[in-house]
């Protein structure tokens, strides 16, 4: 793999996986424009590796709470807000699991298409815009129950589509079912802990089968080049997410279909 590629590949994924732009929408432009073959399994464990270390050192207090909240629950002690948040975060991840263990297949063969891509891109990109009018417009805000971590975790089950975008759809859903922002970005960042890590883990099995030769020194560049944007991105957009809210993304999202249906069509 060239260096260049792999280092402005892994810039990319850093950049688009936490913000509700879509990685895949991203990642499927080098390749068509500049004719850039697929970037390989080893290299996409890698880029998981760095992000899903970003994601992890950003809520490191948080899971440390939480940690220490179930050991507690171990040990005989009721629960808390951190316990009810582990069991929020556990209930929501497991449709996604049941999709990507039935649909995988499907999904890798038939949907990454540039009409697909296009046009969930458009769709999800003007569905967050609806749910950051609901957000502006809410006179109260709903807490993060059992019901509404289950109902996220069954939008999050769309992720796997290419053109969704996991953060983009959950941050939908939470907020169309009364999170505020910062809760609802907090929900979704946290929840991609056990996506990115099943992904990633289930990567790492088919590449230790594969028994492939790896540029370890290239591997690992990308990761941490991954790792510090990811990281940054997500402390930039967290910031922006108060100030601003979510319709840049969404203008952007809608641009971003446009030039998509475009290279599609011509």
């Amino acid at each position: 793999m060239d260096v260049l590629q792999a280092m402005f590949l892994a810039f990319l994924q850093g950049v688009t996986e936490f913000l509700p732009i879509s990685s895949s929408a991203h990642l499927v432009i080098p390749s068509l424009v500049l004719g850039w073959q697929d970037e390989g399994l080893t290299f996409d464990v890698a880029v998981h590796v760095g992000t899903l270390l970003a994601v992890v050192l950003y809520y490191r207090r948080d899971l440390c709470a939480m940690a220490g909240s179930c050991l507690g629950l171990l040990r005989g002690r009721g629960t808390n807000a951190d316990t009810r948040l582990v069991l929020c975060l556990a209930l929501a991840t497991v449709p996604v699991c049941v999709v990507g263990f039935l649909a995988d297949e499907f999904i890798e063969s038939q949907l990454r298409t540039l009409p697909v891509i296009a046009t969930t891109t458009l769709l999800f990109g003007l569905l967050l815009g609806l749910a950051d009018r609901h957000a502006r417009h809410a006179a109260s805000f709903a807490t993060l129950t059992l019901g509404v971590a289950l109902a996220i975790g069954l939008a999050q089950a769309l992720a796997p589509v290419p053109g969704v975008s996991r953060s983009g759809v959950t941050l939908t859903a939470g907020l169309l079912l009364g999170l505020d922002r910062s809760t609802a970005a907090r929900f979704a960042f946290l929840l991609s802990i056990p996506v990115i890590a099943g992904a990633g883990l289930l990567k790492g099995v088919q590449l230790v089968q594969a028994s492939a030769p790896v540029d370890w020194a290239l591997m690992l560049s990308a990761a941490l080049l991954a790792a510090v944007t990811a990281y940054a991105c997500i402390g930039l957009f967290l910031r922006l997410l108060e100030r601003v809210g979510l319709m840049p993304f969404v203008y952007y999202r809608i641009a971003l279909a446009a030039v998509l249906y475009a290279l599609w069509l011509f």
